[in-house]
């Protein structure tokens, strides 16, 4: 087969003068984010006396920092923590929103329009609202100080926002899977789970992303739901770690506990950037 050739537009001065102004801020803005961040990096493998002299490395690479934080810092507890609930909320909050978005993307029934509304209402109804009745309600139930409390939390405040995301991916689909599905004599669960599901595998995967960074870094909820410091996740964990500076002045430790709990997103970001690219301008093929 005869490879075809890639069409180049022709260079166009003007054009990229004019575009020129934007690079600059691309370009001082990436340069100062990979200072920042190469600096925490840095400071991480030091010890408090070298960030202060400035002279960071000066002993080599300390890695006691991060020993220490992990284990007398009770950050293995707090990693665990965050990585059940994260794990557990997010694939429980896929599960209900996938099904929920391709039945009311594809399907007409009556009462449908009024659940897209309802699921708009709820983006715009911020979490903090809802905390004193969901405390009250967990009081009531004995649900606090546990890990399902929690766990349940995150799912229902996220299922809005996956149902929303994937409502409008599932609707960029082609109806000519679903006919050619029939066709062969699937079911509408079988078309769905072994047909739609797959190509939506780049919206889900996006969506996963988002969900993961917010519950993964997530503090309010977490703080009042979990006040017993054996179910504190990472954000509340590092935050008692940040408290607890005015006393140990570990400085070198705060910054190794800052890595741990960014590194999980960042190589999230690393190897899936292109999924999330593909999930967010892409589907499949339009009608």
């Amino acid at each position: 087969m005869a490879k075809t050739k890639e069409i180049r537009e022709p260079f166009n001065l003007k054009k990229e003068l004019r575009l020129l102004p934007g690079y600059l801020i691309l370009i001082v803005w990436l340069i100062f984010t990979i200072i920042l961040i190469g600096w925490i990096v840095l400071a991480s493998f030091s010890t408090t006396k070298e960030i202060f002299s400035n002279n960071l490395l000066a002993s080599g690479f300390v890695v006691k920092n991060y020993v220490k934080a992990w284990t007398t810092g009770k950050f293995s507890v707090y990693f665990m923590n965050s990585l059940i609930y994260t794990t557990f909320s997010l694939f429980a909050t896929i599960l209900i929103s996938s099904p929920a978005a391709y039945v009311l993307s594809r399907f007409e029934f009556f009462g449908r329009k009024t659940f897209q509304r309802l699921i708009v209402i709820a983006l715009s109804v911020p979490p903090v609202m809802v905390i004193i009745p969901l405390y009250g309600l967990a009081v009531n139930l004995g649900l606090i100080n546990s890990r399902i409390a929690i766990m349940f939390i995150y799912m229902c405040i996220n299922v809005p926002f996956c149902t929303f995301f994937l409502l409008n991916f599932f609707a960029t689909l082609s109806t000519t899977f679903e006919e050619a599905a029939v066709i062969d004599g699937c079911t509408p669960s079988q078309t769905f789970f072994q047909i739609m599901l797959p190509l939506a595998q780049p919206g889900i995967i996006t969506v996963g992303i988002f969900l993961f960074v917010n519950i993964w870094n997530e503090y309010f909820i977490a703080l009042i739901f979990a006040s017993n410091s054996a179910l504190r996740p990472l954000g509340v964990g590092l935050y008692s770690i940040i408290q607890s500076m005015k006393y140990s002045g570990d400085w070198a430790g705060l910054y190794a506990s800052v890595m741990i709990v960014v590194l999980p997103t960042f190589l999230l970001y690393l190897f899936l950037s292109q999924k999330i690219i593909a999930g967010v301008t892409g589907g499949g093929l339009k009608e």
